[in-house]
């Protein structure tokens, strides 16, 4: 540590003063000097990287251009690697060439001799590189977040399968490697702020993945063997049907994470080639609590938006993709209108989270509870506020229309692109042109873009051909702004960390009734929108890489030109 040190300094790139801090932090934080230099700002990760690697003339390496799924495997027990930071690129002849950000920690050289009898050959990396590769690579067994679940929880007899085993009863499921895994793994998906689990069974591998800000991580890979009682055990804790693996179910569940916060939890299940695939999705009640600017509408678009729901009657839709959030913005609208003198009925397919002082009812069509059976039971209940899930036939488009007609305020959702969009899918659905002027007063398209990373976002230049061509207009680029790019460090998922909204929010205005009722194009709808100043969502994401909240490249992924 005392050589690593003297080379730092010598490097110019570190004074004294913050070394001799680091090495004091180190120990009592349990990190190497490398991590605390890097994790406490003292220094980038790069500029660490550049400095040993020419001291200890070692190759760089950017990790971030290889496939960590085309490395080798079983070269090195992962606990070492795990314990010195260490990733194992090949072999070659008699040494293994290992990738690190500190060559110079010889107990690490020792003790990979001793369990390989192989020599070392290091290849320098980035430090916050190297702690998103080893996360990516971690399995069961040694990810530290599955600590006590080594190979052994999951051997034995109770996991043997052959055909004549009979379908498992609730106690033959409790058994406790799948049990404590099962619970281990939930609490980490809320602890790591995942909306989404996703239990996959595969011929001859298992793998659990999380979504995390919109996307997909893989986080364990079980044994095959247990994905029976996986697949069991959470059905039992899900109120499902253990019996029935044909055909598709769905139940629901509560995590009690502390004493007065609660989860809830749906799982959906479906009969794949190699078994049961199982999602959990994460509904906490709290995120319809936040308020409306952490959902990230800027002044103008808010102020369109509270206008709207605090008139009496009226529809107000919002659109967008699957996982866009349209269910958390109506849901933060219901909470700003939940009031004692209010009635408010909600009907959903199922309700995802739970608000006291609302009625909600979910779908079953099964038994005949539609969304038009339910809307046409909510007339007769003498509502002021009425939340349709989702608007999916001419049915329910024509009784939720009515109902805004007739003084009741209906909020609901569309899977559509943007806003103009919105009233030509109405249209395409059969609602006639006057009931849509009549009755939809606002419009409401969002995305979800991934956050950058406060910690590790980096400002970077690039050629005004590029930002005009992305939207920007001539004007907005002034120099007073630099779009910044994703980095990646241990505090984020490879640069980004959370997500913001973008949103195109649309008042229907005489001049657009009068393009509704004329049965006008989506695109001249766009265009008087734009006149009247509404924002596309390409600019509306523009505005946020100008903010420095996210990186242009997740906003052309997510918007159209």
């Amino acid at each position: 540590m005392a050589v690593l040190g003297r080379v730092l300094l010598a490097s110019g790139k570190l004074d004294k003063t913050a070394l001799q801090k680091a090495l004091k932090n180190a120990p009592g934080n349990r990190k190497s000097l490398v991590a605390e230099l890097v994790d406490s700002g003292a220094m980038r990760s790069l500029d660490v990287a550049q400095v040993l690697a020419q001291a200890f003339a070692a190759p760089l390496l950017d990790l971030s251009a290889i496939q960590l799924a085309a490395l080798p495997d079983k070269l090195l027990d992962e606990r070492i690697c795990q314990a010195y930071q260490l990733l194992v690129l090949s072999k070659r002849k008699h040494a293994l060439v290992i990738a690190t950000a500190d060559p110079f920690n010889q107990e690490a050289v020792e003790k990979i001799k001793f369990a390989t009898q192989s020599n070392v050959d290091w290849v320098v990396v980035e430090y916050d590189k190297l702690v998103l590769a080893l996360q990516a690579e971690t399995s069961v067994a040694t990810n530290p977040l599955y600590a006590g679940f080594g190979a052994s929880d999951f051997e034995g007899r109770e996991f043997i399968e052959t055909s004549d085993t009979p379908n498992p009863t609730e106690n033959e499921i409790d058994d406790s490697p799948v049990v404590r895994f099962v619970q281990k793994i939930l609490l980490d998906a809320v602890r790591m702020g995942a909306s989404d689990l996703h239990f996959e069974p595969y011929e001859f591998s298992y793998r659990v993945r999380f979504r995390i800000d919109g996307h997909l991580r893989e986080i364990a890979s079980p044994p095959p063997a247990i994905k029976e009682r996986l697949a069991s055990r959470i059905k039992v804790i899900s109120r499902m049907d253990i019996s029935e693996k044909r055909v598709p179910q769905d139940g629901r569940l509560k995590l009690k994470i502390s004493r007065d916060k609660t989860i809830d939890l749906r799982v959906s299940t479906l009969p794949t080639l190699f078994g049961e695939k199982l999602v959990i999705r994460i509904l906490d009640p709290s995120t319809a609590k936040l308020g409306i600017d952490a959902l990230g509408y800027e002044e103008a678009e808010k102020q369109r938006l509270l206008r709207a729901i605090a008139r009496p009657d009226g529809m107000i839709l919002v659109t967008g993709p699957t996982g866009s959030g349209k269910t958390v913005s109506l849901y933060t609208c219901l909470n700003l209108l939940n009031q004692p003198g209010v009635n408010i009925a909600t009907v959903e397919d199922p309700s995802e989270i739970n608000m006291p002082g609302v009625n909600q009812v979910d779908v079953n069509d099964k038994a005949g509870l539609t969304f038009a059976a339910a809307l046409k039971s909510f007339l007769r209940q003498d509502p002021d506020i009425i939340m349709v899930g989702e608007i999916r036939d001419l049915v329910t488009a024509d009784i939720a229309m009515k109902a805004a007609q007739t003084g009741h305020l209906v909020l609901s959702t569309l899977h559509t692109n943007d806003a103009p969009t919105t009233l030509t899918r109405l249209r395409n659905m059969g609602v006639p042109a006057f009931t849509i002027a009549a009755s939809v007063m606002l419009i409401s398209a969002q995305r979800l873009a991934r956050r950058l990373c406060v910690q590790c976002k980096e400002a970077f230049d690039l050629p005004n051909e590029t930002l005009l061509e992305s939207g920007f207009k001539q004007e907005d680029i002034d120099g007073s702004w630099k779009p910044y790019r994703a980095v990646g460090c241990s505090a984020c998922n490879h640069g980004y960390k959370g997500r913001v909204g973008i949103y195109q929010v649309m008042p229907l205005s005489d001049a657009i009734q009068a393009i509704i009722l004329r049965d006008g194009s989506a695109m001249e709808i766009a265009a008087q929108a734009e006149r009247e100043g509404v924002k596309t969502l390409r600019a509306s994401g523009l505005t946020k890489v100008k903010l420095g909240l996210t990186s242009l490249e997740e906003v052309l992924a997510l918007t159209n030109g």
